[in-house]
């Protein structure tokens, strides 16, 4: 049976660095053949000029393609065809990408690949989002990280799936979550 592990939080919390050390994990020490890793922001990044300075101050429809209800839309339903692409050669895929309405969508392809979903919402400290984003020079993502930490802290979907790596080394939480992840299980 192959696994789907959805990693998500705000950003400046791991989910990337999380997301690769798992999958490593995974290979080396539970000796999973085959893992497919999924990091959602590649997606995103290919809308070219959606990072360019106040690409996103100009006022959109909601039809046009680059308004960002349609770029998550698009980005979503790219994760989704190659995790399914990916499960149906029997590969576990592990994706990390901001999850806020789409757990619903994850949870579709698990049952239609008869597959385990394991969702971790990864939180952290205020200041930890902080210091994490700024030594990225990320200062821009500040205000919407702290954000979306106070969100994803207070959804009822994610009681009982937030795992908080304030202060974590990552080998720390792959250790962690080696003895732990079952109680991610949806």
């Amino acid at each position: 049976m192959a696994n789907i592990y959805m990693i998500s939080g705000p950003c400046g919390c791991g989910k990337s660095t999380l997301t690769d050390a798992y999958a490593e994990y995974l290979v080396k020490v539970e000796k999973r053949t085959y893992v497919y890793v999924i990091h959602g922001d590649v997606f995103h990044q290919g809308f070219i000029g959606m990072y360019e300075k106040d690409a996103f101050c100009v006022e959109l429809q909601e039809t046009d393609p680059l308004a960002w209800t349609q770029v998550l839309k698009f980005n979503w339903e790219c994760i989704v065809d190659v995790a399914g692409k990916a499960l149906k050669r029997g590969l576990d895929v592990v994706i990390d990408y901001v999850v806020e309405d789409e757990l619903p969508l994850l949870q579709k392809l698990a049952k239609e690949y008869d597959a385990k979903l394991y969702y971790l919402v990864l939180t952290a400290s205020e200041e930890a989002i902080t210091k994490r984003l700024q030594s990225r020079g990320d200062d821009e993502l500040i205000e919407r990280g702290i954000f979306l930490k106070k969100k994803f802290d207070s959804l009822p979907e994610n009681q009982g799936h937030l795992y908080d790596n304030t202060e974590k080394t990552v080998e720390e939480e792959v250790a962690e979550l080696s003895k732990d992840m079952e109680n991610f299980l949806v």
